[in-house]
């Protein structure tokens, strides 16, 4: 049943666009080549707006809402390109409103109120320890926006895990929970140390997590 929904689509291209320029992306933060970050993380953010287009995000209120938070976050790829702390505030802003607008995608579908119960601990464990981990390390505004991001956070791997049950929630919680992840790796980079383990952990967990979730909404497609 996947394998015939999946060759419905040619999803292909997109996911062979997001490889190369993953592994681009993750060679030039490795060699400090910054210039190429301005080539390869356009077009990994751009592979997963295709895949969603392409697997159908324009024909449900799932897909709609997701693509939404996908051009979102591909926003705030661009931003973080910028070494400034206003463009990482920017970013962080762009990236808070996409989880935002995931959890409101995952809203759309039938909730599993068992599903839901069950993800609360999980979320919390991983805002609270990343709180402990980040409070000596944050100062100025970051004080107060990396909790606000921390909870939307929360709360849409929680919406994420309501969707068990659902069409491709496998996928959908995978994602949330790999774009959450990912997000400890950004905050690594920015807040405590800025050695290459960063990107080469956090930037492939990341994009392979916006792909899951572009790739989410094939399942609720016309």
């Amino acid at each position: 049943m996947i394998i015939e929904i999946l060759a419905s689509r040619p999803v292909a291209a997109p996911i062979i666009l997001s490889l190369l320029s993953v592994v681009g992306l993750v060679l030039c933060d490795y060699r400090g080549f910054l210039g190429g970050r301005f080539i390869c993380k356009p077009l990994a953010a751009m592979a997963f707006i295709w895949l969603a287009l392409i697997a159908g995000a324009l024909e449900s209120s799932y897909g709609q809402v997701l693509l939404l938070g996908l051009l979102l976050a591909a926003t705030g790829d661009i931003l973080l390109v910028f070494e400034s702390e206003a463009a990482f505030l920017a970013g962080l802003v762009a990236f808070l409103c996409g989880h935002l607008l995931y959890a409101l995608a995952f809203l759309q579908l039938p909730l599993n109120l068992l599903a839901v119960s069950l993800s609360l601990a999980p979320a919390a464990i991983l805002v609270g320890g990343s709180l402990l981990w980040l409070r000596g390390h944050l100062s100025g505004p970051m004080r107060y926006a990396v909790p606000a991001y921390m909870i939307v956070i929360a709360g849409m791997l929680v919406c994420a895990g309501g969707t068990w049950g659902q069409p491709g929630a496998l996928l959908i919680i995978t994602g949330a929970w790999g774009f959450a992840l990912s997000d400890l790796a950004v905050a690594r980079r920015q807040f405590i140390c800025t050695d290459p383990w960063n990107q080469l952990c956090g930037t492939p967990l990341y994009f392979g997590s916006q792909m899951l979730l572009a790739l989410s909404v094939i399942f609720h497609a016309a």
